[in-house]
């Protein structure tokens, strides 16, 4: 197959499919045709954007003794090189190759992982081609950056039969174990509204001049489906999610992590109404909200999300947050702490309440331990494509500064056609999403 022409506009429809058989064809090793990993086979892992995060995915996975990564795939020639002589201190006996275009990777029969922590616009591209090429997937949040996006990803992550982590690190903790277990337990009562927060917006990026890329930057390709921007340092790298073209602010970047806790304890069903209010900056390039607050209508359930902590004791001091709010009780968390309110008392258990959840052998075992057994991790893809779904749907309704109304069951807005158009964006030429 020729990867150029992979997600190319002029390809058909029948070319595609054609095209993507053969490689998810190549890709296979015969160990991985039936069931899964051998016990003694290690899990070959290739790292697709080796920055901050990526980082940690390295270093995560060059951890365990029976991985192996063989591949690294970044735009940057610097920071590819920089963390090749990284894993070669963690590592001295594994050789790695690296690349400047991740499709390059697709193409080894030696990769049966990929992880990805590119900016949010490439989470969707890599991971449907990872899946086209029959490769397991561990990838940054958010899920998506648009709505289309995720539905293509279950889709293909189905058809495929490929297994999927969303990284979302927090949900193996005990803390969140022990929150889902004590609000599915009944002692708060029936839970009507929940309040989530997280402080902080884009910062001030100045007014920084367009320059030439670096030599070592492939900017085009940093950009992909995305629209075409001058280059400054500013739209770059860390910075990128302050920018509607590739993320969605902090808003985008903290929801899933405290989200997760709300969906996991009670599995929001029958979202109704949505309706988001906010600013942002007029005193320099950022574009995302500086503030961001969302009211979301669920079957039986207010959801409420602001920047700001919520006008409740407990919840001061805290930079993020989550507050249940029962008829017989209330539970405030973070990622590592919870508060129980019952009756005027307050308490950090109740060991009435028994561990009904087995805990996590860690986010990232948990992934390789269900590539080897072809089982369903944590976060897996259904389940973090419908909690990462409000949160576009918010940035949707904060950009048209208006309430609106969804329809669960077709997954579209209800007489809307403009917000309906914000559930994707095409992409730029030749990059085009695969449905």
């Amino acid at each position: 197959m020729n990867r150029n022409r992979l997600m190319d506009k002029k390809t058909t429809r029948r070319e595609f499919l054609v095209a993507s058989s053969a490689l998810a064809a190549m890709s296979l090793l015969p160990r991985r045709l039936i069931g899964g990993l051998g016990a003694n086979e290690k899990i070959r892992v290739a790292h697709v954007g080796v920055g901050g995060m990526g980082e940690s995915h390295l270093r995560w996975f060059a951890a365990f003794p029976d991985c192996e990564t063989v591949a690294l795939a970044d735009v940057d020639q610097v920071r590819a090189a920089q963390k090749k002589e990284l894993l070669g201190s963690l590592r001295p006996e594994v050789k790695v190759d690296t690349y400047s275009d991740f499709r390059d990777i697709l193409d080894r029969s030696d990769v049966d992982v990929v992880t990805c922590a590119t900016p949010d616009h490439w989470h969707a591209p890599v991971a449907l081609a990872a899946f086209e090429a029959g490769k397991d997937v561990y990838g940054e949040k958010p899920l998506s950056y648009s709505v289309v996006e995720g539905r293509a990803m279950l889709a293909a992550q189905r058809k495929h039969k490929r297994v999927f982590q969303l990284g979302t690190q927090i949900h193996a903790g005990d803390n969140y174990h022990r929150v889902v277990e004590l609000v599915q337990s009944g002692v708060l009562g029936k839970i009507h509204t929940v309040r989530l927060w997280k402080t902080g917006g884009a910062p001030n990026l100045g007014w920084p001049r367009n320059e030439t890329p670096p030599a070592t930057l492939d900017w085009d390709m940093w950009l992909g489906p995305a629209p075409y921007i001058d280059y400054t340092p500013a739209r770059c790298h860390f910075s990128y999610r302050y920018f509607f073209d590739f993320s969605g602010g902090v808003f985008a970047d903290f929801w899933c992590h405290i989200a997760d806790v709300v969906f996991w304890a009670l599995k929001p069903e029958g979202l109704t109404r949505v309706t988001a209010r906010g600013e942002v900056p007029m005193d320099n390039i950022a574009d995302t909200p500086l503030w961001i607050d969302a009211d979301f209508d669920f079957k039986g359930l207010k959801l409420h999300w602001t920047t700001n902590p919520p006008d409740i004791e407990w919840a001061k001091g805290r930079s993020i947050g989550a507050y249940f709010e029962g008829t017989e009780g209330s539970l405030i968390c973070d990622y590592g702490d919870r508060e129980i309110s019952i009756g005027g008392e307050t308490f950090k258990d109740l060991p009435e309440v028994p561990q009904s959840i087995p805990r996590s052998p860690g986010h990232q075992r948990n992934f390789l331990d269900a590539v080897r057994s072809r089982g369903v991790p944590e976060s897996n893809l259904e389940y973090a494509r419908g909690m990462t779904l409000p949160m576009h749907l918010a940035l949707i309704s904060f950009r048209l500064k208006r309430e609106l109304k969804w329809d669960s069951e077709r997954e579209r807005f209800i007489g809307d056609p403009a917000a309906d158009y914000m559930l994707h964006r095409d992409y730029r030429s030749p990059w085009s999403l695969p449905l």
